[in-house]
Formats: C-alpha cells, structure tokens, sequence
C-alpha cells in the first residue's frame, strides 16, 4: 500500500482537512479539527492512527506489523506498517475506525459531533 492509496482514502471520508503542521513531509489529517491520521513524506511505510486502547493492545498482539506510534501517545495510537504482509482492507479499516473514533470521543461542541457522525455514517465509502 502506499501513502498516495492513504492520502486518498482518508480525504475521501466526510469532513477530513489534510494540513502540514510541522514541516513540508508530515502530513496530518484530520476531523472536526482533531487528529486521526498521520503519515510521514520521507520516512513513508507507516500510518499513524487512534485506537480503543484496548483494541491498540490486541492488535499489535495479532500483527507484527502493528506497532506503538513513536512520539505519541502509546495507549492510543498505533503505527502500521504499509510494506508488511498485512492488507490494504485491515488498513484502511483502522483509518475508518480512528476517523469514526475521533468523532465519536473527541469532537466538541455535542451540535458537531451530531453533525459530523450523521455525514460519517451516511458515507458510502466503507473499508
């Protein structure tokens, strides 16, 4: 899978701004103005995305290509490798899952949130 295969699924789902909030090779998308996915340009065979801090454990128990994300928080976000054995569903599957994730637990006010999950869920491109 590549970063362009990412960069186009993420902005296909409703709602999503891709911005470069660091330099020029990182880039960061986002929903309702909070993070669920971050590639990086230069270094560019992983995803970053949120996850259930539950499911993050479980999942980096089952795929060797699913790791802690370095530089950020450990609990709840994972790093997935795109050059590994893992396929390209299971991927864009836990981009879904961090898109629905952020709207779900981090999106204020409450009238967004509403607004921004209606959009989501009547969206027809699923993982």
């Amino acid at each position: 899978m590549s970063i362009e295969e990412i960069r186009d699924y993420a902005l296909s789902l409703p709602n999503t701004e891709e911005c470069r909030p660091f330099d020029d090779d990182t880039l960061v998308y986002k929903i309702g103005g909070k993070w669920f996915a971050v590639v990086d340009l230069i270094d560019n065979d992983k995803v970053v995305v949120k996850c259930d801090p539950d499911v993050a454990i479980e999942l980096r128990d089952l795929h060797e290509e699913v790791t802690e994300a370095w530089h950020f928080n450990k609990r709840h976000w994972n790093a997935i490798r795109l050059n590994g054995d893992i396929g390209n569903s299971f991927i864009f599957r836990q981009v879904y899952n961090s898109y629905m994730l952020v709207i779900e637990k981090s999106v204020t006010p409450k009238t967004l949130r509403v607004e921004l999950l209606d959009a989501a869920l009547r969206h027809t491109v699923k993982p």
